[in-house]
């Protein structure tokens, strides 16, 4: 009886696991599918002339250079607004705030900050940032607008990554002198490290692969050169792709295919920066 038993545990168990792998496979396959069609069809026009040089014929001919230069400023200025802020508000709310309703008021907002469609974050930043503050169609408006969409993301896995520290590491440090922050900085914040740089790259590159907020606040149609301040503005691999698949007639097929697979490999260079990172933050945890 006891063998039959195992028996079906066992046979539960290895359909299980098929099931699993089943599914995993079908979520993969699309995946690769429309990764390997993008490549296939976009390949043909990668060259150096396309990335370094400017777009011309009505952006039926030439390079991407001002899309690629206007993506990463805008990935950029995202990055230094909204991370130190992110992680700032992260440590407040996992180490300082009280369990209150406040507090679990703020992180319900939070979670539903992170749902909220992107376009309406880009009425927002050209309400406040475009007209109300000045700032104009501009780089550093664009940036700000993209920082708030990318705070809840970051806040709740940074505050998420800051919690999974066992609190024995915070015992210790304060049974041997250390202050709160002192424990914060030199063992909480690298034992989290690699939490945190999880959070901070999907906030960027949900950041980099908007078109909607920059639609309002930053991106240009088109632009012959470069941008030369925060104030200026500029063009984005996102909303040019937009703009040549839709806007443009006669567009050739391989620019519309080659610019979204530089946008794809621009993410994935994110991406893998990151995992090369974390994977070394995580050799140096003790835990």
């Amino acid at each position: 009886m006891n063998r039959r038993i195992i028996f079906d545990r066992f046979l539960i168990q290895r359909f299980g696991i098929s099931l699993l792998t089943l599914v995993a496979f079908l979520t993969v396959i699309p995946i690769i599918a429309v990764f390997a069609y993008i490549i296939s069809k976009g390949a043909p026009a990668l060259s150096w002339q396309f990335l370094s040089a400017m777009p011309s014929d009505g952006m039926r001919a030439g390079g991407i250079l001002p899309a690629i230069v206007g993506t990463f400023y805008l990935t950029l200025g995202t990055a230094i607004i909204s991370v130190p802020l992110g992680i700032a508000a992260a440590i407040y709310l996992a180490e300082y705030a009280s369990e209150n309703w406040l507090t679990r008021l703020i992180r319900i907002a939070i979670i539903n900050l992170a749902g909220i469609p992107s376009v309406v974050y880009g009425l927002f930043g050209l309400g406040l940032f475009v007209l109300f503050l000045k700032f104009g169609t501009s780089i550093l408006a664009a940036s700000l607008t993209l920082s708030i969409m990318t705070l809840p993301v970051i806040i709740s896995a940074s505050e998420e990554a800051l919690r999974t520290v066992p609190q024995a590491f915070r015992t210790v440090s304060i049974s041997l002198g250390g202050t709160r922050w002192q424990t914060i900085r030199k063992i909480i914040l690298p034992q989290a490290l690699p939490g945190i740089i999880t959070g901070v790259i999907l906030g960027l590159e949900r950041a980099a692969g908007e078109t909607a907020p920059i639609l309002f606040t930053g991106a240009a149609f088109f632009l012959p050169h470069l941008p030369n301040s925060p104030l200026d503005a500029t063009m984005a691999l996102p909303y040019h792709l937009f703009v040549i698949s839709t806007q443009v007639p006669g567009m050739p097929i391989q620019i519309q295919y080659g610019t979204a697979l530089v946008l794809i490999i621009f993410v994935l260079g994110m991406n893998v920066t990151a995992t090369i990172i974390r994977s070394r933050a995580r050799a140096r945890r003790q835990w």
